[in-house]
C-alpha cells in the first residue's frame, strides 16, 4: 500500500512538473511573440529565398539580432501553424518589431516596398529626378535607358525623338520592392500604359485615322497646355482643326520642352529656336510626346470637341479664351493682358 502511494505521488509530481514546464514554455513563447529585442533600432532588410525552411529563417533573424532566440521563434511559428507558410521576399524588419508581427508579415508576404506617384504631365527628366530624390534609381542610368526603350511596336520613334519612352510612362502610383532596377521601373510603367490603353481606345484612335503614338503626342500637348480638365477636349479640338487646315500647332508647351523648364512668358527668339519639337517652325506634330499624359488628356484627344476654334490664349488664372479667327485672337490677347 505504501509503494502504491509513492508511485501515485511520483506520477502527480511528474504531472505537476510537466504542467509547470508547459506553462513556462507557453509564457516564454508568449513573451517572445509580444516582446521585441529592443525598443529602437534601424530596420534591416532581410532576404528570404523561395523554399527557405523556418529553421534557417529563424537563425538568420537571430544572427541579425532581430530576435532573442531562434528555437523559440520556430516554436512560435509552429504553434501558430505558420511554420510552412513563411513566404520568400525582401522584408524590412526592425529590432523593435515583435515576433508576432514578423510572423504575420512573412506569412502574408508583406515584403518591403516603396511607393511613389508620377503626376500627370511629368517628363522623363522629371520622373528621373523624382526617382533620384526617393533613392529608387540612378537618374542618369534611367534617362540613358529611356532614350531607346521601346518594348511595344507603337513606341517606335524617329531619330529626332529625345526619349523613345516619353509619353508612355503612365502617370500613376506604383509600389516596388527595394533593389528594383531602372529597366524594371521602365517596364513597369510602360506595361501600365499598355493596360490603360484599352481596345476601345485603340479602336477609337483607328477611327480617327491616328496611331497610338500620334494620340499620345497630341495628348501630351493637351496635358501641358490645359490647366483646367474641362478645357482639354476643346484644346484637343483646336489642335485637330489646325492640323486639318495645314496650320502650325504653335504650342508654347513644345518650346518649354525644348528649353527644359517652364518659362512663364516666351519671347519671339524662343519661338525661333531650331528644333524638330518647335511647332512654331514645323508643320504637324512634333517627333514625339513632350510629356506623359494622363487618362483625361488621352480621352480628350479621342473625344475632342467639334468646334471652329483655331486659337486660344490663357489668362492669368490659367483659363483659356478661344477664338475662330486671328483678329479675334488678338482681341483676346489684349483682354487677358489687362
Amino acid at each position: 500500500m505504501l509503494l502504491l502511494n509513492i508511485s501515485v505521488s511520483k506520477k502527480i509530481l511528474i504531472g505537476i512538473l510537466a504542467a509547470t514546464i508547459l506553462s513556462f514554455g507557453a509564457m516564454l513563447v508568449g513573451w517572445t511573440l509580444t516582446e521585441p529585442v529592443s525598443s529602437k533600432g534601424e530596420p534591416i532588410l532581410v532576404r528570404i529565398k523561395a523554399g527557405t525552411p523556418a529553421k534557417v529563417i529563424a537563425e538568420e533573424l537571430e544572427n541579425q539580432k532581430l530576435i532573442k532566440n531562434a528555437i523559440v521563434f520556430r516554436v512560435a511559428a509552429k504553434l501558430q501553424g505558420l511554420e510552412n507558410s513563411l513566404q520568400a521576399g525582401e522584408y524590412s524588419i526592425s529590432p523593435a518589431m515583435p515576433v508576432r508581427q514578423m510572423l504575420t508579415m512573412m506569412s502574408q508576404g508583406q515584403t518591403a516596398y516603396q511607393q511613389f506617384t508620377i503626376p500627370e504631365g511629368y517628363t522623363v527628366d522629371q520622373i528621373a529626378e523624382l526617382l533620384a530624390e526617393k533613392k529608387l534609381a540612378n537618374p542618369e542610368k534611367f534617362k540613358a535607358l529611356a532614350k531607346n526603350f521601346a518594348p511595344f511596336p507603337y513606341m517606335a520613334a524617329n531619330p529626332d525623338t529625345k526619349y523613345s519612352v516619353e509619353g508612355f510612362l503612365f502617370p500613376d502610383t506604383y509600389r516596388l520592392a527595394r533593389g528594383t532596377s531602372e529597366e524594371e521601373l521602365l517596364t513597369m510603367m510602360v506595361k501600365q500604359f499598355d493596360a490603360k490603353m484599352t481596345p476601345d481606345s485603340r479602336q477609337r484612335a483607328a477611327e480617327l485615322g491616328l496611331s497610338v503614338r500620334e494620340v499620345i503626342i497630341m495628348a501630351s500637348l493637351v496635358e501641358k497646355e490645359a490647366k483646367l480638365n474641362e478645357e482639354q477636349p476643346i484644346i484637343a479640338g483646336v489642335f485637330a482643326n489646325r492640323i486639318k487646315q495645314n496650320m502650325p500647332l504653335q504650342s508654347c508647351a513644345t518650346i518649354q520642352y525644348i528649353l527644359g523648364y517652364p518659362k512663364a512668358e516666351l519671347t519671339i527668339q524662343d519661338t525661333e529656336i531650331v528644333s524638330p519639337y518647335n511647332t512654331y517652325q514645323i508643320m504637324g506634330l512634333p517627333p514625339g510626346p513632350i510629356a506623359n499624359p494622363g487618362t483625361d488628356a488621352i480621352k480628350a484627344v479621342l473625344l475632342a470637341n467639334k468646334t471652329d476654334y483655331l486659337y486660344f490664349v490663357a489668362d492669368k488664372q490659367g483659363k483659356h479664351h478661344f477664338s475662330n479667327s486671328y483678329a479675334e485672337h488678338l482681341l483676346a490677347i489684349n483682354q487677358v493682358q489687362l
